[in-house]
């Protein structure tokens, strides 16, 4: 095992509680995100899924939307994502912003699969594994381990700020900081492929293919 897999292994041990921490955070959205699904009533759902019934409507008669526009605006999503994420963490006061960001991606994530599954059955489960699953895949662990980070860096600052240790030089944390969230944006641009050019498709024929059998 080299310097850098060892370096790794350190740091998850060490902070193994925050991730975790994150990781339950990010789950208890999802399962809050299904909650508000079932406390919906009838006439709610209905008119929700009208849209949703428009929307493949829509698809089905071919007006779909350009692979390379999901891709821009998917990276720029994640990308807004992770920069707030980023300043976040160099602002102690801005830790329970980064928990409630990471919250509410794991509620609308919830409520999307919830909703669809819970209005469409067996197909609307086919059809979240199909258009919601692949880029999530990615991208959840990407915000878990940006909020994760998010929140060390914010608990380090505070940290030297009480043990007035300020004088020791922040420069190598930082570095290591912005290297990682570059990477996390990297991750995220495969994320946005995956989306535009994989999800996308497999939504469009599955969508298309169930409106001409009906």
């Amino acid at each position: 095992m080299n310097k850098r897999s060892m370096q790794l292994v350190d740091h998850m041990k060490e902070h193994a509680t925050i991730y975790i921490f994150m990781i339950i955070l990010f789950l208890t959205g999802i399962i809050f995100g299904a909650i508000i699904v079932n406390s919906m009533n009838f006439d709610q759902k209905h008119d929700l899924f009208f849209y949703l019934e428009r929307f493949f409507g829509q698809i089905s008669n071919g007006q779909t939307i350009e692979s390379k526009d999901i891709l821009k605006e998917s990276f720029f999503y994640h990308a807004k994502y992770l920069l707030l994420l980023f300043l976040l963490g160099l602002s102690v006061i801005g830790l329970p912003i980064v928990w409630i960001l990471l919250f509410i991606k794991g509620l609308v994530i919830g409520f999307s699969v919830g909703f669809i599954v819970n209005q469409l059955g067996v197909q609307g489960f086919l059809l979240a594994t199909l258009s919601i699953a692949p880029q999530n895949i990615l991208i959840i662990p990407v915000y878990i381990i940006a909020g994760s980070l998010s929140m060390i860096f914010s608990l380090s600052l505070l940290n030297k700020l009480f043990s007035r240790k300020m004088s020791q030089s922040v420069f190598q944390p930082f570095a290591r900081y912005v290297i990682v969230f570059i990477v996390l944006l990297g991750a995220s641009s495969i994320a946005a492929i995956l989306e535009a050019f994989v999800a996308n498709g497999a939504m469009e024929s599955l969508i298309q293919s169930l409106y001409t059998k009906s």
